[in-house]
């Protein structure tokens, strides 16, 4: 209802009088506009933050507002932290291994095997990804195996928080029946994990990653 007064006033109809033709005490409707507003507003900023989120899955609040900044977004740190919060995207800083690279985790990474990689026939090499997938004011995140030769998904598992446990849901549904010999996803904590990066080993599967971007 309160969209449909929005419309009227563009159409040049005062508040009060379009209030009135809907039988709705203003004072409502102003309450309607400050429950709302603030929602599509975190909707949109929270958009901007799962993209640079996902593509840098290491940066802390700190970092994601200095570059939502950068890309010319206008954001609080405090409102970063909040919705990053809130979408469990804070990175927890794990203690770090001698035989690390990756300074921004602290997690072992592997060198990427699949650049020199001939792929001519399935299960050669497996490649993960997530994602995420906007609906109204949230957003639910999508982990998905493909094998590189075929593009078939092979395993996938949808979810509300973006850590270990969806990446690990989706592998384990790709190997219940096939195993690849490489698997190369990107240095996420979620594929650098230990629960995430044992059950490759376990399997017999060679890790790849690609090397650290400049």
């Amino acid at each position: 209802m309160s969209q449909a007064i929005l419309e009227l006033a563009k159409q040049g109809y005062s508040t009060q009088a379009s209030c009135h033709a809907f039988g709705l005490p203003r004072a409502t409707y102003y309450r309607s506009l400050s429950v709302t507003e603030p929602a599509t507003t975190d909707a949109a900023l929270r958009e901007q933050i799962q993209r640079v989120a996902l593509e840098w899955s290491c940066y802390g609040y700190r970092r994601i507002t200095k570059e939502l900044h950068r890309q010319g977004v206008k954001a609080n740190h405090k409102c970063v932290l909040r919705l990053m919060r809130e979408d469990n995207l804070l990175c927890l800083r794990k203690k770090r291994f001698v035989a690390t690279t990756n300074s921004d985790h602290g997690l072992p990474v592997y060198p990427n095997l699949a650049a020199e990689m001939d792929i001519t026939a399935p299960d050669q090499l497996w490649v993960s990804d997530l994602t995420y997938i906007r609906l109204g004011h949230e957003f639910i995140y999508l982990a998905v195996v493909l094998d590189a030769c075929s593009r078939r998904c092979l395993g996938w598992c949808l979810g509300r928080r973006l850590d270990a446990a969806l990446a690990t849901t989706a592998l384990k549904m790709a190997l219940i029946e096939r195993k690849p010999a490489v698997h190369h996803s990107d240095r996420g904590v979620q594929y650098a994990s230990g629960e995430y990066t044992s059950l490759l080993q376990a399997s017999g599967v060679q890790i790849s990653m690609p090397p650290i971007k400049p």
